[in-house]
């Protein structure tokens, strides 16, 4: 059996030691890439457990043990970024795996909701410096004419993270107790920090540049008051006084890292890439896929749950069928991009998702399952076939030395834009669901002997209400009633996830028109190194 040795022009400028290990590499980085993803998504499925358990949290609470990580993510990707090109992408990765392991393990174990909090917030921080580097990782492990097919792996893998936690989440819980579902990260991190540390190549930019602490500390304000508002925004009211200084304090930030990074010598993230078309409908793009894609994951395990009465575990692997659609057509997206263009493409991609999404807008109370797969499966679809143009469109538009930057704009479009679909979405379904179950609500409040601070909760959301209704049953009220109340709420809610959803898919068609009017068609083969 021979060896084959690789050319110079097939190694491209990458140590044959590690164009010789570049697909374990991928996969190395795709493991550590999918433990982040999933841990988002995984939590959600605890929530009715850490609801009831002996910590006892608020609803303000119960949103932040989720939100506290996501917001410490997106608000330190940047600076992360900037930090892995500049000291080495790999240590970075090995950091962050050992403070997200760490934070993880010790999730499981708090005793106070405030420490649990605490501790989602410095997962955060772990994660901020995983993610970029395992994109920027993929960038010096591959040549250029393979790059755009790894990137495609990895949005694929990026994509099925979100849909592999609620199965994973719901598993553990069924098993052990809600803490598993934090502390189950903890070996799988241990696993990929032996394999990076054995595998991932050393990179960091050839000439070392000064950090920016003035445009990190910008960006991480403006971050953090933008994401802080749209969290407390559906659970405070639009108008109240905390949300709207987030958001002043947002703009103010982002608006001061903008003129910032504009005239520094030395920019963190240097703005000049925004005027490559490629990069800024890239962001672009990324951000619009990941509101419609977030807000139909949000709108989705409640369905499955809440209105047709699955638990957290089938209501997880009812979901499977999109990771394992994103998994197969990711890797494919590529060559369409060559075969088409890369405007058709994402364009076309978007349209099918728009379509999916259009699709599942039209469920009821008793649709059935085969229905919802088919429209996750068109979804899935249509997000696999735009994603990886749009990633590989940011990352190769910045040179090499910025990988770690470049990467980072890729996966704070897609927390953003996360972000503010779940906030905007869940805006939308819960106003709706209160206005339209307002008459059950009012003949559960005249129900004797149901406590009044648990039918104000129902006022909140359909969870809370459906556990009210149980607990009138136990009070004797009739089972028709019972019945007939409960399909009052659940068809609420559902009246919500309609126009929620038809939201979501007129924020994607209109990215779809400027995605097919603005992107460039030019394939990844041209690159602008500036």
């Amino acid at each position: 059996m021979t060896v084959h040795t690789p050319t110079a022009e097939e190694l491209d400028g990458i140590d044959p030691k590690v164009y010789q290990r570049r697909w374990a590499i991928l996969a190395t980085m795709c493991l550590s890439l999918v433990l982040i993803v999933a841990t988002v998504s995984s939590v959600n499925v605890a929530i009715p457990a850490l609801s009831s358990s002996s910590l006892h949290p608020s609803a303000t609470q119960v949103l932040w043990i989720v939100d506290a990580y996501a917001l410490v993510f997106a608000a330190l990707l940047l600076p992360a970024g900037a930090i892995g090109d500049r000291f080495g992408r790999k240590g970075a990765l090995l950091v962050g795996l050992v403070i997200f392991a760490v934070a993880s393990a010790a999730c499981a174990f708090m005793k106070d909701t405030t420490a649990l909090i605490t501790c989602r917030a410095i997962m955060g921080i772990g994660a901020a410096l995983i993610m970029p580097s395992t994109l920027s990782l993929l960038q010096s492990a591959f040549p250029r004419r393979e790059r755009t097919k790894a990137i495609a792996m990895w949005a694929g893998f990026a994509g099925a993270g979100g849909a592999i936690g609620p199965v994973m989440g719901g598993l553990l819980e069924e098993h052990f107790w809600y803490g598993s579902v934090f502390f189950v990260a903890a070996p799988i991190a241990a696993v990929a920090f032996v394999a990076s540390a054995i595998l991932a190549p050393a990179s960091k930019e050839p000439v070392a540049h000064k950090l920016d602490p003035i445009g990190s500390l910008l960006s991480i304000v403006g971050f953090a008051a933008l994401l802080g508002a749209i969290i407390e925004g559906p659970e405070r009211g639009w108008s109240d006084t905390f949300v709207v200084a987030g958001f002043v304090v947002s703009a103010v930030g982002l608006v001061g890292f903008v003129f910032y990074e504009r005239q520094a010598t030395e920019p963190m993230l240097d703005m000049k890439f925004f005027h490559n078309r490629r990069f800024a409908m890239g962001s672009m793009g990324i951000t619009v896929t990941f509101f419609a894609m977030f807000s139909l994951f949000f709108m989705l395990t409640q369905f499955l749950q809440y209105v047709q009465g699955y638990t957290a575990l089938q209501a997880g692997v009812r979901g499977i069928p999109f990771a394992l659609t994103m998994v197969i057509v990711s890797p494919r997206a590529p060559a369409l991009s060559a075969r088409i263009g890369a405007k058709k493409a994402v364009a076309g991609g978007m349209l099918v998702f728009v379509v999916g999404l259009a699709a599942f807008s039209r469920v009821e109370i008793g649709t059935s399952y085969w229905y919802v797969m088919v429209c996750l499966m068109l979804c899935a679809a249509g997000v696999a076939a735009t994603m990886p143009s749009l990633s590989s469109g940011i990352v190769q538009s910045v040179p090499l030395h910025k990988a770690g930057v470049g990467s980072a704009v890729n996966d704070t479009t897609r927390e953003l834009g996360g972000a503010i679909g779940i906030a905007v979405i869940g805006s939308i379904v819960n106003s709706i669901y209160r206005s339209h179950a307002a008459p059950a609500i009012d003949q559960l409040a005249a129900i004797p002997g149901l406590p009044a601070d648990a039918v104000e909760a129902t006022r909140l959301n359909i969870g809370a209400a459906l556990r009210v209704v149980n607990g009138a049953q136990q009070q004797g009220v009739a089972a028709d009633v019972v019945d007939a109340l409960r399909t009052q709420l659940r068809q609420s809610f559902v009246d919500g996830l309609h126009v929620a959803l038809l939201v979501g898919a007129g924020v994607a068609l209109v990215g779809a028109v400027i995605m097919y009017i603005r992107l460039p068609d030019g394939g990844a083969h041209h690159e602008h190194n500036h």
